[in-house]
């Protein structure tokens, strides 16, 4: 039954493409919507064909990114999302028209009545195609925790196997999950393998690669672990731009207002904080379009530890941002200082820069929107992956030359501190 209504699905795009080019098109064609995107009607995607459940879902990044490829035909259906943050699970009920989730996935996961009862809940049905999505909290796997390693281990870290436990007793047709590079590093290998081995032996196939959502039009430099996973073999998602051709700064927040710090404008995410006069001063000093503050000048600590090189820079308006962070409107927590004016970043610019459409709704007070923002999966590189996932999902026979030539699967564990990884990839292009 699965298959049938796979087989019967329209989606403006000829399946006879060979497999990058179907994703490719796929994603060309969805993502060019994404920009017009307002909150949804309840239960408006109901008649569609391909269940999405989002676990951890924040305000609802990843699932933007599949709605994009509505614009296709009726593809994704959204039974909701779940956060244990009340006002995360709450932007993604106001802008996906789904129940509030405010629920813990340790708890659902718990046994095996816990899970049952929370798919029903979501009327969800196991006989329809669905994927899954499980993008954990990712700070207990990230690089900048290594002080803390061979510590207390962190709870947020056995996430990922409370995720594979629901797959394994719901069995959707796909799933994705999405977490920092580290995720897949020698360091973390027992909650990895743990999470993979419980998958693989539900009857997944489980493929895992690590991307860089500029590839994917995002005007950001963010790495991340992708994990995939279904029934029959298939192909990993594929860059579709590289890096002559990333999207900038420029393009993202060039035609906003002009703001002084503290100043706001008609746009109620458009607000420039108000900081100290000695911050301002501090940032004045910074040349701009990409400059470091002077040797000197600043804190102490800037001085004493070479990790602090970045703080109170600027972005350049040609290049893709750093990784954005629910920082982004501090300028002393990293290159978040707008490439000209004397400030931190609005969230506004800073969820721009994650690629989200003006139209999507944050719930929340404005520490509430940034942590929603920067913790977010940015919507366009969602749609990349989603287009990928949907070409599998439709094209019936992929051939044995397209498996072959498709994007190998990370096997052996990725280095413990990926960071330095990305920088020297960054040096090594200039």
């Amino acid at each position: 039954m699965v298959s049938a209504s796979l087989d019967n699905l329209k989606i403006g795009v000829t399946n006879s493409l060979r497999f990058y080019d179907l994703g490719r098109e796929i994603f060309l064609r969805a993502s060019s919507s994404l920009p017009n995107f307002k909150p949804l009607d309840t239960n408006s995607t109901w008649p569609n064909s391909i269940q999405v459940v989002d676990f951890f879902s924040g305000a609802g990044g990843t699932s933007l990114g599949f709605n994009a490829l509505n614009s296709l035909g009726n593809i994704f259906r959204f039974l909701g999302g779940c956060d244990i943050d009340s006002t995360s699970a709450a932007s993604y009920s106001t802008n996906f028209g789904t129940p509030l989730q405010n629920r813990d996935v340790i708890d659902i996961a718990k046994d095996e009545t816990s899970i049952i009862n929370f798919l029903n809940e979501l009327a969800y049905s196991k006989s329809e195609p669905s994927v899954f999505i499980g993008c954990a909290p990712c700070q207990g796997f990230t690089s900048h925790r290594k002080r803390h390693w061979g510590k207390d281990d962190d709870k947020r870290n056995v996430l990922a196997t409370a995720f594979a436990r629901i797959v394994e007793i719901a069995q959707p047709t796909a799933f994705l999950m999405e977490n920092v590079p580290e995720f897949l590093s020698k360091k973390y290998r027992p909650y990895y393998s743990s999470c993979i081995n419980l998958l693989e032996n539900a009857g997944y196939t489980v493929k895992k690669s690590i991307y860089n959502s500029a590839a994917f039009g995002v005007p950001q430099e963010r790495y991340r672990s992708i994990i995939i996973g279904m029934r029959n073999d298939f192909c990993l998602p594929e860059d579709i731009y590289t890096f002559p051709e990333y999207r900038t700064v420029r393009s993202a927040i060039a035609n906003l207002p002009p703001l002084a710090a503290g100043e706001c404008s008609v746009d109620p995410l458009h607000r420039a904080i108000r900081h100290k006069a000695s911050t301002v001063e501090t940032i004045k000093l910074v040349p701009h379009d990409g400059g470091y503050l002077p040797k000197g000048a600043g804190p102490a600590c800037r001085a004493r530890t070479k990790g602090f090189a970045d703080i109170y820079g600027r972005l350049s308006w040609d290049k893709p941002s750093i990784t954005i962070t629910h920082y982004a409107r501090n300028p002393a927590s990293g290159r978040f200082v707008h490439p000209e004016q004397d400030r931190g970043l609005t969230a506004r610019e800073a969820a721009r820069l994650q690629s989200f459409p003006d139209g999507f709704e944050f719930c929340g007070r404005s520490d509430d929107i940034y942590r929603q923002i920067g913790e977010a999966v940015p919507p366009l590189f969602a749609c990349g992956i989603a287009s990928f996932v949907l070409a599998n999902l439709v094209k019936a026979n992929l051939t044995k030359d397209e498996l072959a030539s498709s994007r190998p699967s990370i096997e052996d564990p990725v280095s413990d501190s990926f960071s330095s990884v990305i920088a020297g990839m960054k040096v090594g292009r200039a």
